[in-house]
């Protein structure tokens, strides 16, 4: 055994380049807490290490008489005039969520109701099933957002309190808003800078004052001219939202007037404050089609776009918004929606070794940028294959298969086994990563990892945690420690980053055994994921000396 190493004493450990990196990165689920089995998905979460679950809040599922025309007589700024069975599916996942320790991230999003649609609503019958929001009254989207905000403010009938808030989800996506533009003018970012206002004012006002707050939660890519519900691309969307041209200098004269922007910066700021004191701005960097199977260092999108490693461009584009008003903020970037489409189930997806492998290489390049915040793993399950027309069910991103598949569920690729785990919830749980695999004899590699679940056991036991990096020489199973790494800090980094000498060619893994007193706490826990014996392992990488 080579060492111990605490969290207290980690920074003196770290790869030269981790002086740099996000090492409190927050880990991240997006998981539908609401249809499913709250207490359950929630305990899973938790067992794996989750530190934060981000629940989305759809305002037509909240609002009353949502489909239609004619707004009903109501306060909408007070949760208790909305329909009480309305609340009751986000009750439960805020409830389960926080009784499990996981912090929350609400998202008040659309769908909008009928009566918050503006006017000219396209008469396209082929359209129309595609708008969830038509020009929404930004006012009103305000008002929902404090009635959110004053349900989970900590006082209101016995409800937890929520503390991070992100304005709406995908506005730049032409179905969550739209029009997305009309001739030069992106609209959607327009009517998003209205919404964030009146956001801004309802969470201010009901007690979320001093709240972590994001902005953005942009789709990833779009096109140039999305019109009604295409895709408008991150940084155009960035840039009319703060109302400057390709070269960030702000509009003036008749351009502004055409972009629905004030002139001068004082106008514009004190229009706009959360465009300058929000806490951080949020992205969706998924590699999706022409991406999906390309690693997490490689992206085939467009200029304006945010995938992963385009990031620090949106991170650029930014601080040159807010710097063509006067602001030297430097916001920090929240991924809060990311995975890997898996094949199986999906034929069109990366395979199950991929998958788990190139979420441990993305959290990796994450932790190596000090801007980014947040990890995000969409979702837990796969969605039900049987449900919808989309293929396969949908998004499969998940840790787990869904327990709905079958070995003849339509349109998927064979091999997946309902209900079971994916490689990838190892990999998710105890995070594995080397940027070199090869190396010359005596000549220390990089090692970087995390163990996950380490802070909730922490918490639970009182007592230091301990994961084990070890290595079984070529062409034998037997694993022994090379070292190990000790958490003490309930509330700390998971993540180290270690220079090991390896004895020879052969494989690494990371090895941590649940506390049995963990796992006795809730004796109610689902704990099938869970080996309550012996050490749960990450994915293993060979290694070539």
């Amino acid at each position: 055994m080579l060492g111990v190493a605490t969290l207290l004493a980690l920074p003196s450990l770290l790869a030269p380049s981790a002086a740099f990196a996000s090492g409190n990165q927050v880990s991240m689920f997006d998981e539908d807490l609401i249809t499913s089995t709250p207490g359950t998905i929630a305990q899973e979460m938790r067992h794996l290490g989750g530190g934060m679950v981000r629940i989305v809040v759809h305002w037509s599922d909240i609002a009353p008489s949502s489909s239609s025309s004619n707004r009903p007589n109501f306060n909408a700024s007070d949760p208790g005039a909305y329909p009480a069975a309305n609340w009751g599916p986000i009750d439960r996942a805020v409830q389960a969520a926080t009784s499990n320790g996981l912090k929350v991230l609400l998202t008040p999003a659309g769908h909008v109701p009928q009566w918050a649609f503006g006017p000219g609503e396209p008469s396209d019958p082929s359209l129309r099933p595609l708008l969830g929001a038509w020009k929404p009254n930004a006012s009103e989207y305000g008002k929902f957002v404090r009635a959110v905000a004053t349900r989970y403010s900590g006082h209101y009938r016995g409800l937890p309190r929520v503390h991070a808030w992100e304005i709406y989800n995908e506005a730049n996506f032409g179905e969550d808003l739209s029009p997305q533009s009309v001739g030069s003018v992106y609209t959607a970012a327009v009517m998003y800078r209205g919404m964030v206002a009146n956001a801004w004012t309802g969470l201010q006002a009901s007690g979320h004052r001093h709240d972590t707050v994001l902005l953005g939660a942009l789709a990833a890519r779009g096109q140039p001219r999305p019109g009604v519900i295409g895709d408008t691309a991150p940084l155009a969307f960035v840039r009319e939202l703060y109302c400057v041209d390709r070269n960030y200098h702000p509009f003036r004269g008749g351009t502004a007037r055409q972009h629905s922007c004030p002139t001068s910066a004082g106008a514009f700021r004190r229009q706009n404050p959360a465009l300058f004191n929000a806490s951080a701005f949020s992205d969706h960097p998924y590699p999706l089609t022409n991406d999906q199977t390309l690693p997490p260092n490689r992206t085939r999108y467009g200029s304006d776009d945010a995938t992963l490693p385009q990031l620090p461009k949106l991170e650029r584009s930014l601080d040159q918004a807010v710097r063509a008003w006067g602001s030297g903020k430097r916001y920090p970037i929240w991924n809060t929606e990311y995975g890997y489409i898996s094949n199986p189930p999906r034929v069109d997806g990366v395979s199950l070794a991929n998958q788990a492998y190139y979420l441990n290489w993305a959290e990796y390049l994450s932790w190596k940028d000090p801007r980014v915040a947040s990890f995000m793993q969409f979702l837990l399950v796969d969605p039900d294959p049987t449900h919808g027309v989309v293929r396969c069910g949908g998004f499969a991103s998940g840790l787990i298969f869904n327990p709905a598949l079958t070995p003849t569920s339509p349109g998927c690729a064979p091999g997946g086994v309902g209900g079971a785990p994916k490689p990838a919830l190892d990999a998710w749980r105890l995070p594995l990563y080397l940027p070199s695999t090869s190396t010359r004899r005596g000549k220390a590699l990089e090692v970087w990892g995390c163990v996950r679940p380490a802070e909730y056991a922490v918490r639970d036991t009182r007592n230091a945690q301990v994961g084990h990096i070890q290595f079984a020489a070529k062409g034998s199973s037997q694993y022994k420690d090379l070292t190990t790494v000790t958490y003490h800090n309930a509330s700390g980094s998971c993540y180290f980053d270690r220079k090991l000498t390896i004895p020879s060619s052969g494989t690494l893994r990371l090895a941590y055994t649940y506390p049995v007193t963990d796992l006795s706490l809730k004796p109610t826990l689902s704990l099938q994921y869970i080996n309550p014996v012996g050490p749960s392992v990450s994915r293993s990488i060979s290694v070539t000396v």
